[in-house]
């Protein structure tokens, strides 16, 4: 079953631009359907693609990347042969999949692009890590972008919705809220969103076994397997910490401030010490990082403190499966919960790893805001994502709340609104009810961040 992916349009947009003079580097974590949506790409737009997966190459391929870079008529006359596939010039496309298992092939893209004859895509995870790159120059002739999971949106066209899709849009466009009955379908679909996640192979095990969450959870923990693994191939001198995070980022999630504190894991911690760590988590696309912005303006990068840091799951469907026990997955009742909408503490930090998902997916970079009073000696306001609309000449952010449950306050947001209201372009508070604006905030369902 090949999934519908948004990321397709962006393939075409490459190939019809580029004409050859750029090769595409495709980044995302491991088993999100990189692979997949290339060779489907290149099945539909070429009259011959060459697959390399550098998991399993043959000695012969890589002698023909070490021997004949230099000789490049030889060089593809290997390829073509070992692959049984005739070449056409600028009519074929080459892949190199999983190119960070072999960086001399990313290397070469330089000479290849350069020669002019077919185009090139390569696919691969942790690409910027060092011991990837240590020895390699990168090339400039190489257009680098992100995939994620599947996002809201494309879960629900692999699930027959565009139609309810457009009217979510057309209903945030114009500020109103969905009708009751589609209202309720839409947030059922997040919830199915929520606990079958975006991995390719949890959705397709959902879907061909009559929608059972049970199969998903089963490949999920697959997955889940395959990242320890992964982590266990890290450079010793952080592999340690990396896994001690991984195993528990939903700890830190169920905490009410969610952010990590590196005192609770190690003595004396400080940032630097862990800083690799969270580079790893956060270049394998495993985690999505969240800084915190000591000042919400122009460029929240430039305000950004790391010192202050929340570690989102990259997909939450992962962190389902990572959270709960398979005894507690097959009874049914976290399903039922949540379906239900009866989510207690640590089930709420489900729904706002979600929307950090959501905003990931549509280009933003995480931020998060606390001020401390000194006087009462906590944290008096609290913001759990600062986004902002990029613009230099007109520059606003954008603060969100995230409210898991239909009972809360709003006192943090209505504090910072009123201490930067002239930096703000809308506040939002998104939770499960329907669309609604009181006062300078307006109220979205889940199942509308994907507007943002």
């Amino acid at each position: 079953m090949i999934l519908k992916r948004k990321i397709y349009a962006k393939l075409l947009d490459w190939k019809n631009v580029a004409k050859g003079s750029k090769a595409l580097l495709i980044e995302g974590a491991r088993r999100i359907g990189k692979s997949t949506i290339v060779e489907e790409f290149a099945k539909n737009e070429y009259k011959s693609y060459i697959l390399i997966d550098f998991n399993d190459a043959t000695d012969i391929v890589f002698d023909a990347f070490n021997k004949y870079l230099n000789d490049l008529d030889t060089f593809f006359m290997i390829l073509s042969t070992e692959y049984g596939k005739q070449l056409y010039p600028r009519e074929s496309l080459i892949i190199f999949d999983e190119v960070q298992q072999f960086p001399k092939a990313r290397q070469s893209i330089k000479k290849l692009v350069k020669d002019g004859r077919y185009d090139y895509i390569e696919t691969g995870s942790l690409i910027s890590i060092k011991e990837n790159v240590k020895d390699i120059t990168i090339p400039s002739e190489e257009r680098v972008i992100k995939m994620y999971p599947l996002d809201f949106e494309e879960f629900c066209i692999n699930l027959g919705e565009k139609m309810l899709l457009s009217y979510i849009k057309q209903c945030f466009n114009e500020l109103k809220p969905l009708e009751d009955d589609f209202h309720h379908k839409a947030m059922l679909l997040f919830k199915q969103y929520i606990l079958v996640g975006g991995m390719p192979q949890s959705i397709v095990a959902y879907l061909e076994n009559s929608r059972s969450f049970v199969k998903a959870d089963g490949e999920k923990r697959d997955i889940l397997s395959l990242y320890r693994n992964d982590i266990g191939k890290a450079d010793l001198k952080y592999r340690t910490r990396v896994l001690s995070i991984f195993e528990q980022i939903p700890a830190f999630l169920s905490l009410h401030e969610k952010r990590i504190r590196l005192s609770n894991i190690e003595r004396n911690a400080t940032y630097p010490m862990y800083q690799d760590t969270f580079f790893w988590l956060s270049n394998s696309m495993i985690t999505n990082e969240c800084f915190k912005c000591n000042d919400p303006n122009i460029g929240l990068s430039l305000n950004e403190d790391r010192t202050f840091i929340k570690c989102y799951m990259g997909d939450t469907g992962l962190l389902v499966s990572h959270a709960f026990s398979e005894s507690e997955i097959a009874k049914g009742e976290l399903y039922r919960q949540i379906l239900h909408g009866n989510l207690s503490i640590n089930k709420g930090m489900l729904f706002e790893n979600a929307i950090a998902q959501c905003l990931v997916a549509n280009g933003h970079k995480l931020y998060f805001y606390t001020r401390y009073n000194k006087e009462k000696r906590r944290n008096d306001i609290e913001i759990d994502f600062l986004i902002s609309n990029g613009s230099v000449t007109k520059p606003k952010v954008f603060p969100i709340e995230v409210k898991s449950s239909k009972r809360y306050q709003t006192v943090s947001l209505e504090k910072f609104i009123s201490q930067y209201k002239e930096r703000i372009g809308r506040a939002y508070v998104i939770h499960p009810k329907n669309l609604s604006i009181k006062k300078d905030i307006i109220y979205i369902p889940s199942y509308m961040t994907i507007c943002l």
